[in-house]
């Protein structure tokens, strides 16, 4: 497992997640609604296939890292990604919406060559 810290920039040659307060917020507030210890656990954010352009982001809570997981951490909140979906993401910042219409987490990538119309899925 590696560890990032957020002032680093990249570990290695990849890229570093970064995590906007609002994103962090929101995450950790839900994660302490779980019950989980946010000191271990944290969000996984990974990429699957899907959706008319091809990928589609994916977050879940884990409650604590795999062996070969990128580990970041912004504002209190531990971000967990995995080697695969590393390539697809780097980079990539991880944000929190409130809006009138709707509200919620948003990554905005870098390595997007094209989205769908609606924006739920895309192509590196």
């Amino acid at each position: 497992m590696s560890t990032e810290p957020a002032d680093t920039g990249t570990e290695g040659n990849d890229p570093a997640i970064e995590v906007t307060p609002d994103a962090a917020e929101e995450a950790l507030s839900l994660l302490e609604g779980e019950g989980l210890d946010t000191d271990i656990a944290g969000l996984r954010l990974f990429v699957q296939q899907g959706g008319c352009a091809g990928l589609s982001y994916g977050m879940r809570f884990d409650t604590e890292p795999e062996e070969d997981d990128l580990v970041v951490e912004h504002h209190g909140l531990r971000v967990f990604v995995d080697p695969a979906s590393r390539n697809y993401i780097g980079g990539s910042t991880l944000d929190y919406e409130h809006g009138l219409q709707a509200a919620g987490f948003e990554v905005e990538n870098p390595n997007v060559v094209s989205e769908c119309g609606c924006g739920e899925s895309f192509r590196t």
